[in-house]
């Protein structure tokens, strides 16, 4: 535990020793276990290439239609396929691990933070992970399959055989990209809680929201297009309007003066 006095330089980095250490531990555990499962793992990536999103009339509105895969992955190096499920597996060993790296993140931070400011600890670790997976799945069961339908058969005339690591590489980058934005509400809400930003100003400042939403989108989107700028921008501007309402509630209005 921290002392509440200031900390000399050198005792911060220690500390930062220590936190990376238990962070590079624990995301070391996650690898081999994601390593263990890596061809579930992969198999499971490619759920988008053989899946059609199905609208309907009746709750929940969406379905899924399984149909042949519209690409077929393909390696063109002997050691591709190898380094690509390694690299699977520390992606999934990070988001194994993501847990434990944030209450490590907040407990580094915590000693520069008013005493009232550190009961948030909980909820920051509890809400910040399940965002972010929320995020994950969001992209993975209705993102990745109305893109890779786009993409993979915007020409019908061409065989699409996509190299297997740009494939995983396409995935991973989307599902971390909408883990990352799915936290925006949350860092709203946090920023509000602790009186960095008033939600009157969140509303004030909306047009300039929505066009860096646009900026951001633009610049997580592995691919240039709009179709697929648009899957991510649009759900920001969303957690953007469902952050400025959390915020809302979670502010005290002060109380009047007599």
């Amino acid at each position: 535990m921290f002392d509440e006095a200031k900390m000399p330089f050198l005792a911060h980095l220690e500390e930062l020793r220590k936190r990376l250490i238990v962070s590079f531990s624990v995301i070391g555990v996650g690898f081999i276990l994601a390593f263990n499962f890596r061809d579930y793992i992969v198999r499971l990536l490619q759920w988008p290439l053989t899946t059609d999103i199905v609208m309907g009339h009746r709750f929940p509105f969406l379905g899924f239609q399984w149909r042949p895969a519209i690409a077929k992955l393909t390696a063109l190096g002997p050691a591709e396929t190898l380094w690509t499920h390694f690299k699977v597996a520390f992606i999934v060993g990070v988001m194994i691990a993501l847990p434990v790296i944030l209450y490590e993140i907040w407990r580094f931070i915590a000693p520069g933070l008013l005493p009232k400011e550190r009961r948030f600890a909980t909820p920051f670790v509890v809400l910040s992970t399940l965002f972010f997976f929320t995020g994950v799945v969001f992209c993975f069961v209705i993102v990745l399959p109305m893109a890779m339908q786009f993409l993979l058969t915007f020409d019908p005339a061409i065989q699409q055989m996509p190299r297997f690591s740009e494939y995983v590489d396409f995935t991973l980058k989307f599902l971390l990209a909408f883990g990352l934005i799915f936290e925006l509400p949350l860092a709203m809400v946090m920023a509000a809680r602790l009186g960095l930003v008033t939600p009157q100003f969140l509303s004030r400042n909306r047009k300039y929201a929505i066009l860096m939403n646009f900026i951001v989108a633009a610049i997580l989107t592995p691919t240039p297009d709009v179709f697929n700028q648009c899957l991510m921008a649009l759900p920001m501007c969303v957690l953007y309007e469902f952050g400025i309402l959390a915020s809302r509630f979670v502010v005290r209005r002060p109380k009047p003066t007599e």
